[in-house]
């Protein structure tokens, strides 16, 4: 977990994902987005697989699949996520079957990680969305303990467009203590501040999503 003090903007932008996910994205957005991803110094961009290939220098390209309700079918999971990484994304972020995640079918989401890391392999980092404020504890805890089995890289709490909510810190928490520092974790939904980025990072975020990344970021010393 971060030190607060450590936490200067130049840290965190190197944390952030600058994301655009937005249904009404255009490629003038997109292109938009990569510029201030750059101006910013963040780590990586995230965009909705349809608006790839992007030409993104030096910055990390990252998409989604299964999104936003996880109710696709595991192989149109596994194919979104291989065809994006074709395409030039080098990481994935994949929905969970929340529902399953809700009845405790801890075998289902087991096999729905799988497939999508298989279909990838190891040509992308792969991080694992499982919509936390749906969830319980017990399940959050043994979510993160299924899709560490399943070899993801990373646990990421929300896709930001669930009506229960985005990122807690009590749901990172529970995060950190299941994976050990073992898998990253990466809070996104509803983070517009620096207080609240911090609050996050403390509990053990280590990667965050953000839409509003140039506001988190004033609120950092240089």
């Amino acid at each position: 977990m971060a030190d607060s003090a450590s936490l200067t903007r130049a840290v965190v932008a190197d944390m952030i994902d600058h994301t655009l996910l937005s249904p009404e994205a255009t490629t003038d957005d997109v292109a938009e987005l990569v510029r201030e991803a750059r101006e910013l110094g963040v780590y990586a961009i995230c965009v909705s697989p349809s608006m790839l290939p992007v030409r993104a220098p030096g910055l990390a390209v990252a998409t989604v699949a299964g999104f936003p309700s996880g109710k696709h079918h595991s192989l149109v999971k596994g194919a979104e996520a291989r065809l994006a990484v074709d395409q030039g994304a080098a990481e994935v972020d994949m929905v969970i079957d929340v529902g399953a995640a809700v009845v405790g079918d801890y075998t289902a989401v087991l096999a729905d990680i799988v497939t999508v890391r298989e279909a990838v392999g190891d040509r992308a980092l792969l991080k694992v969305i499982i919509e936390s404020a749906a969830l319980p504890d017990e399940a959050i805890v043994q979510v993160c303990r299924v899709a560490e089995r399943a070899g993801a890289d990373f646990v990421k709490t929300s896709t930001g467009f669930h009506p229960a909510g985005g990122a807690s810190v009590h749901a990172v928490e529970l995060m950190a203590e299941a994976v050990g520092g073992r898998l990253g974790i990466k809070a996104s939904g509803g983070i517009r501040t620096a207080a609240a980025a911090a609050d996050l990072i403390a509990a053990g975020a280590t990667r965050l999503g953000l839409s509003k990344s140039r506001a988190v970021l004033e609120g950092f010393a240089a």
